[in-house]
């Protein structure tokens, strides 16, 4: 049974790629996930915002000690360059370690920054780059255009600085989705990742705070997804990789028919182990010599709208016979 793909013109022993996580922070958890079987590794996003967080605490830290500040310049370059640092050694350390594709994964605020993040990954040897991009549309000042052009403002500047593939991961929050995934796709990327899953905030009713809500996926969650990958497939420049609520071979599997490129999957090893690979593999195997397929190529895109007897099936977003 051959499950070798291709993902950002990378080649691949199989489709399942472990996304960016806790699971990927370390050499040791990687080569435990490339042990399992997956295809390739997204590594645990390096943050803008973390190195903020340091970055003010030295400065507050210098301040106490009767530092002069005025060394900003010497703080923030010594800082950047420690954080990153470690970022780097992890990328070289995974590339020396397993044969899978290793991607870096970067997560920024301002958009002057993505760029020097995206040079320094490549140099130190990522096989491509995922950018973990999302502007919340929180911003009454700002209209729906003005958040959009910042996407396509960080796009441009990356792939002029990298030579290595680019993934973008979005959200469905836009005004038209879309036109915006394929506008996007025709910007240059090599593959885009639908779709991300972000913090939300819960209320403790008891003690007065704001706590984290569910932070895993759920099955239920694979919907939206599935819907998107299947409406785009075939009508974009760029690959498509399926992402949240992917908890079992067969949430791949429908992943795989809807069009996806490539799968990946997170909360479903936290939750079972990362040995759960092999059973999803399994799955996936199983299913295709059941139904005599050999390749992925086979069956593909087989249930995508472009290919659907009644395409206007993914049209429909009101229930009219469920409950009846």
């Amino acid at each position: 049974m051959n499950l070798s793909t291709t993902y950002l013109g990378i080649p691949l022993q199989n489709p399942i790629i472990v996304g960016s996580s806790g699971l990927t922070d370390s050499v040791e958890k990687i080569q435990k996930i490339e042990q399992a079987g997956a295809g390739a590794v997204v590594l645990k996003s390096i943050f803008e915002e973390e190195i903020v967080f340091e970055y003010e605490d030295i400065l507050k830290e210098a301040e106490s000690l009767g530092i002069n500040t005025d060394q900003f310049d010497y703080y923030d370059f010594h800082l950047k360059g420690k954080k990153l640092n470690r970022y780097i050694d992890l990328i070289k350390a995974s590339k020396k370690t397993v044969s899978i594709p290793v991607i870096a994964s970067i997560n920024c605020v301002y958009s002057h920054e993505w760029v020097a993040f995206a040079r320094r990954l490549q140099d130190a040897g990522a096989d491509a780059v995922e950018l973990n991009m999302f502007f919340l549309p929180s911003d009454l000042s700002r209209s729906h255009q003005d958040l959009e052009h910042m996407y396509f403002n960080v796009i441009e500047k990356v792939l002029k600085t990298v030579s290595i593939p680019v993934a973008l991961k979005i959200s469905y929050y836009f005004s038209s989705l879309g036109q915006m995934i394929q506008k996007l796709s025709q910007s240059g990327v090599s593959g885009l990742v639908l779709f991300n899953r972000f913090f939300s905030p819960d209320f403790d009713i008891e003690h007065m705070k704001i706590k984290p809500s569910f932070v895993f996926s759920t099955p239920a969650d694979l919907a939206v997804s599935l819907r998107w990958i299947a409406m785009m497939s075939q009508r974009v420049n760029c690959d498509l990789a399926a992402s949240t609520g992917v908890h079992d071979g067969n949430a791949v599997i429908k992943q795989l028919l809807a069009g996806a490129q490539v799968v990946q999957v997170v909360s479903a090893l936290y939750q079972n182990g990362i040995d759960y690979l092999q059973e999803m593999i399994a799955a996936l195997k199983n299913w295709m010599a059941a139904h005599e397929y050999s390749r992925l190529s086979d069956f593909q895109g087989k249930l995508s709208q472009a290919k659907a007897d009644n395409p206007a099936v993914y049209e429909r977003v009101q229930f009219m016979k469920y409950f009846s």
